[in-house]
């Protein structure tokens, strides 16, 4: 919720309250997103070292409280601080959850828990959507605008989860008593067996789960085309989604709903997203393929993104509203991609470094996201959205590339193999760990 509030604040007329316009909204939104990004790196190395289930709740508790300081904004200066600080308290957790979901998951199962974990995200902004609608009616009680009423609401119960997460997640299956868990560990001595030898006979790396990032590490992860390429699918594919987020509610308003309906039909679009985007990923888990799966997702948001755009001006609320809704419950490649990158990474170092890049490039796109959607475009953001149809139309044909090159590695390995005396086979057994997939027993899933 305290990702996707701003959005329902934009709509209550935040710019105008605080004496600036929404391209200062924009600016924020860049720098928020410049900050979040780096600090997505630094949290990735950090939750090793502290340990993804202290980092999470401690990195919570901290944004929760500058959530709730968006109650004492006054002017441009205070706004932009606000931002900046809310986005390096919450840039670690997202890289620090996919650390410790990965030491819970074989490589068939995270696909699915982490459409989950992005889901739960899309019904939060549902929920923070019909929240707002009834907040935002506050509006001069106790001196706050309607906004700074969501902010705070939103902020406490950030605060209070953040405190019980604290005594809750578990450092791993064999650590489970203790705290609110109860007395009683989740797990009998078998099943703790079980539990750590299904992970480890999936991916041999996780067995050295707990170790820390050393700098062979910083240069495999640089020097590997396939992490760039999961990169690149990130920020070209998730950048039509941020002046989505940013205005949906604004958005809607334009379509002659009120600034309360408006909040309040974001929720349907954000439901639906998380439906489409969990059975996407399943079926991708079930039958363990990717590019196309990830081709089909970025095929539906280019399809609305051209729907939206080539309607005309006095095309009625309702049709207006049926192809913003398509646009935003599009089946989200984002844990996808994450998923594809994590099984094809190797070593547990390296997927460290990953996970904070990836979660970096998630991000960064907001800093060229926000401006696509300027003042002067308003109400229906012709320009804007051709803009999104070009980067949607790219992040397709990214996918299929994807494939194509892990296709390629494969074949490459596979040749390389056939010509191995018994003796080499051996040896680069032996290596395969350490090398990850720069092994030729590496296979890579397409």
């Amino acid at each position: 919720m305290d990702r996707t509030n701003l959005s329902n604040a934009v709509s209550d007329n935040l710019p105008e309250d605080l004496g600036f316009t929404t391209d200062t909204v924009n600016l924020g939104t860049a720098i928020y997103s410049f900050l979040f990004s780096l600090a997505c790196l630094g949290g990735a190395v950090a939750c090793k070292i502290v340990h993804p289930s202290r980092w999470i709740p401690l990195s919570m508790f901290c944004w929760g409280l500058v959530t709730m300081s968006h109650a004492l904004i006054k002017d441009k200066g205070g706004y932009l601080a606000v931002r900046c600080m809310i986005a390096v308290t919450e840039g670690g957790v997202i890289p620090a959850t996919l650390i410790y979901l990965g030491s819970f998951y074989r490589s068939t199962e995270l696909a699915t828990r982490l459409a989950w974990f992005w889901g739960v995200q899309t019904i939060a902004s549902a929920v923070s959507g019909l929240m707002a609608s009834g907040l935002l009616q506050l509006r001069g009680v106790s001196g706050l605008e309607g906004w700074k009423w969501l902010f705070l609401v939103d902020g406490i119960i950030t605060v209070v989860v953040a405190i019980l997460t604290w005594f809750y997640l578990p450092r791993n299956t064999t650590l489970t008593k203790g705290g609110i868990r109860g007395w009683k560990p989740w797990f009998d001595e078998r099943q703790v067996r079980i539990t750590v030898t299904r992970i480890v006979r999936d991916d041999p790396s996780k067995r050295l789960y707990e170790q820390r990032v050393h700098w062979a590490d910083v240069k495999d992860t640089a020097t590997d085309l396939g992490l760039w390429g999961h990169l690149i699918i990130t920020a070209v594919g998730l950048t039509p989604t941020n002046p989505l987020n940013v205005y949906l509610p604004s958005v809607i308003k334009t379509f002659d709903f009120s600034v309360f309906a408006a909040n309040a039909l974001t929720a349907p679009p954000y439901i639906l997203q998380c439906c489409t985007m969990v059975l996407c990923i399943w079926h991708s888990d079930r039958i363990r393929e990717r590019g196309f799966h990830g081709a089909f997702g970025a095929t539906w948001q280019l399809v609305g993104w051209i729907l939206l755009r080539c309607l005309p001006s006095d095309t009625s609320k309702g049709v207006k509203y049926f192809a913003a809704l398509l646009v935003a419950c599009w089946p989200s490649t984002h844990p996808l991609n994450i998923a594809w990158m994590t099984e094809n990474t190797g070593s547990i170092g390296k997927r460290t470094l990953a996970s904070g890049c990836v979660i970096f490039a998630a991000n960064i796109y907001g800093v060229w996201g926000s401006q696509i959607y300027r003042a002067k475009d308003a109400p229906d953001y012709h320009t804007g959205n051709i803009i999104n149809i070009v980067f949607a139309a790219t992040a397709v044909c990214l996918w299929f590339i994807q494939k194509s090159y892990y296709r390629y590695r494969n074949a490459k390995n596979e040749r390389i193999r056939a010509k191995l005396s018994e003796a080499g086979r051996k040896r680069a057994e032996m290596a395969a760990e350490v090398e990850g997939n720069k092994s030729v027993l590496f296979r890579f899933t397409t």
